[in-house]
């Protein structure tokens, strides 16, 4: 039996168990769980504590769970915690119930228009076939039943276990839309401590969205002056035209639930993007779509916010707020896109007759795609750390964060600004994709990069790889994804 690699940014748990429904199968199954984070030297406390950090729950395959009953709403006064800890749903589907749910979201998505009474489930809000149809689209049938479980058990991290007599395969959703696959052949224990490292992982980092306000306010005329916002309503209708970024994700869309906002956000929207002002100097970026609805494709001035630095202490952004505008904070990424300027050179450029020295990326570019194809005459592939791609971790952390840093940082077209090549991109496994460009003043901001997306160079695709990639050479010059971890049934 190997012995699995601790991610780096793992720390001790303490953890409990609150059980809900669950069949015979998925209560052998949650003792092999708890035994697995006991292996790691996790903490499980029976009943919940203060200092729990997560918290494991049952509920039942596609039937709802009332309100009343999801720990998501209900564990803080349930067991008297003072906060809610992380919630990891575990679920079992039959393979017959798995596979015929997933057939029939295959034949909704075949059809055009969809017809709505192919995704009207109980307990979901009338309009949720909008939802689940677009993220079907984006990601397949799986993407759809995931959904529609986070929906029906009130939960966004889901643990599902596939099985008859026994359990075959497992899937861990969250809520970004990731869906990797555990199969287990003959060796359980390893399978099960594979599922309680990816769990410790994905819970262990630490978000990094405690943005600080800092500066007196940049002027009104000052910012009506700036290339660089007008500049980003532009790119964000290129981009638009292109179908980059996925409409936000509406939760009252899928489901009604009370107070929903006080546990999680209404709503996220996917991706982000930014570019540097040399005349501040800073980093224009989109703001965070958990703060109110943003459509990516057509922002506004207001939708803008300005990055600075980042705290001495990572815990996030340092942001400058602007005379008479909103000031909502910048995207859950702003650590990463600040952060990756660190450790790579800054080039010379003139603008207007003005010399400036400016970080060699100019924008960036962050969206839950993927890359099908690059030329690797013009673009370069960034890996991240072998560990993100066993243990993907989610958006607004601390690892991803770290993940991204260090991959650019290792970008030979980077480190080297004579090097030709334009643009660079990492994929970030069970999330999506982060695309950056050099200077060219006399190009727009992300105009090379959607220059090279209609020339081929570098080819966006709506499937996001859920672990193990590479890209391999074809006849056509570029470099093509192979999934190493696609699932085919």
């Amino acid at each position: 039996m190997s012995v699995p690699l601790v991610p780096p940014w793992v720390k001790p748990l303490t953890l409990a168990f609150a059980p809900g429904p669950m069949s015979a199968l998925l209560e052998d199954a949650v003792g092999k769980v708890l035994d697995a984070f006991r292996y790691f030297g996790h903490q499980v406390h029976d009943p919940p504590a203060p200092d729990t950090d997560l918290l494991l729950t049952t509920a039942p395959f596609a039937q709802p769970l009332k309100w009343r009953q999801a720990l998501l709403f209900t564990a803080r006064r349930r067991f008297g915690l003072e906060r809610t800890p992380a919630i990891l749903t575990l679920i079992h589907a039959s393979e017959r119930a798995f596979n015929q749910l997933l057939e029939h979201f295959e034949r909704a998505l075949e059809k055009s228009p969809v017809d709505p009474s192919d995704f009207a489930f109980e307990d979901l809000a009338p309009n949720a076939f909008e939802t689940l149809a677009e993220q079907g689209r984006r990601g397949g049938p799986l993407l759809a039943l995931e959904r529609l479980l986070q929906a029906q058990a009130k939960s966004i991290r889901i643990l599902l276990f596939v099985g008859d007599q026994t359990i075959r395969e497992a899937y861990l959703f969250d809520l970004v839309g990731a869906y990797p696959r555990l199969l287990l052949d003959h060796d359980e224990q390893s399978f099960y401590r594979e599922i309680a490292l990816r769990v410790t992982s994905a819970v262990s980092t630490d978000s990094v969205t405690d943005h600080q306000v800092v500066g007196d306010l940049i002027p009104a005329e000052q910012w009506r002056a700036l290339a660089a916002p007008r500049q980003m309503i532009q790119a964000a209708r290129e981009l638009g035209k292109r179908q980059f970024f996925t409409p936000t994700v509406k939760i009252a869309n899928l489901v009604a639930v009370p107070s929903v906002g006080d546990v999680i956000a209404d709503q996220y929207s996917e991706g982000c993007f930014a570019t540097w002002e040399p005349y501040l100097p800073g980093l224009i970026s989109t703001i965070t779509g958990s703060a109110r609805p943003v459509d990516k494709d057509s922002i506004t001035l207001d939708d803008l916010a300005v990055i600075v630095g980042m705290r001495p202490d990572g815990r996030g952004a340092l942001v400058q707020h602007v005379e008479d505008r909103r000031n909502d904070p910048p995207s859950s990424e702003a650590v990463e896109m600040i952060w990756m300027d660190e450790p790579l050179p800054r080039v010379s450029i003139s603008l207007n007759g003005q010399s400036f020295q400016v970080p060699v990326v100019r924008s960036k570019l962050h969206g839950h795609r993927g890359v099908a194809a690059y030329h690797p005459d013009f673009v370069e592939y960034a890996p991240l750390d072998m560990p993100y791609y066993q243990y993907p971790v989610s958006c607004s952390t601390e690892a991803q964060a770290r993940g991204i840093y260090q991959a650019f940082s290792r970008a030979e077209c980077l480190r080297h600004p004579e090097d030709p090549r334009q643009v660079a991109f990492t994929i970030l496994p069970g999330h999506g994709v982060v695309i950056v460009e050099k200077w060219q003043p006399e190009k727009e901001p992300f105009q090379v990069i959607w220059e090279y997306m209609d020339l081929g160079y570098l080819e966006i695709q709506s499937r996001v790889p859920q672990g193990m990639l590479m890209f391999v050479p074809g006849s056509d010059g570029r470099l093509h994804l192979r999934d190493l971890m696609a699932i085919s049934r």
